[in-house]
């Protein structure tokens, strides 16, 4: 075991060409749906939290739901549409960084939604009526509630990142876990595990932890910043 984390710290920091290429992908994987995922459910979120409108229970409802699709099932969708046999089988997106982005931004989303919806209903009335009081226009309610969000939306975008690049069941299906094209690396260190190349495994967990650390501490920070 020893040995093994030896090994992965010097191929860490050798700057090892396979592992580069992974890190790559990951990243490129990673960053795109997160961002596609805020940009699509941040709008959503503010919304569902800040106003009332018939079909609202049902829609928090869905989300919820969707917020628990388990990957492999998401997996098994996307495989289905991009397949041979599916309509959109013509995109031959199968099998490439592009159908991983899809199927994370699936993923995702509903988390922004989730976390965003969840804060604003908190603060979204008191702000309407500090609003109503300074005559603010609707527009200017909004961009006032958004404000007092800040912290809360790029929590909630740090929160898909980690989930994200944490990916293992929809991204392996879709992608296939091909070296020098979709491997990331939570399917890399199956791979190579499984291979016995355990040094390349450790390096991918060590980075992999050491991420998601920092991410932790940062959503950390902001949660303290919140409360005060």
């Amino acid at each position: 075991m020893k040995t093994s984390i030896l090994k992965a710290i010097e191929l860490i920091l050798s700057m090892d060409a396979e592992l580069i290429d992974i890190l790559s992908v990951t990243a490129k994987m990673s960053i795109q749906s997160s961002l596609i995922a805020l940009l699509i459910g941040l709008p959503i979120g503010i919304i569902l939290g800040g106003y009332e409108f018939p079909g609202k229970n049902i829609l928090l409802i869905l989300n919820r739901t969707l917020m628990g699709t388990p990957p492999v099932v998401c997996g098994l969708i996307f495989y289905m549409l991009f397949s041979g046999v599916g309509p959109f089988r013509h995109l031959k997106l199968l099998f490439t960084v592009e159908i991983m982005v899809l199927a994370q931004v699936f993923l995702i989303t509903p988390i922004i939604i989730g976390n965003v919806e969840s804060f604003i209903s908190t603060i979204a009335p008191n702000v309407k009526e500090t609003a109503k009081g300074l005559g603010f226009s609707h527009i200017k309610t909004l961009f006032l509630i958004i404000n007092e969000s800040v912290y809360q939306i790029f929590s909630a975008y740090l929160l898909a990142f980690s989930r994200s690049i944490a990916e293992v069941g929809a991204v392996s299906m879709v992608g296939g876990a091909i070296s020098w094209k979709t491997n990331v690396m939570t399917t890399a260190i199956m791979q190579y595990t499984n291979r016995g190349n355990f040094t390349l495994g450790v390096a991918l967990g060590m980075i992999l932890l050491s991420v998601s650390l920092i991410v932790n501490i940062i959503i950390s920070i902001m949660q303290r910043r919140l409360s005060k």
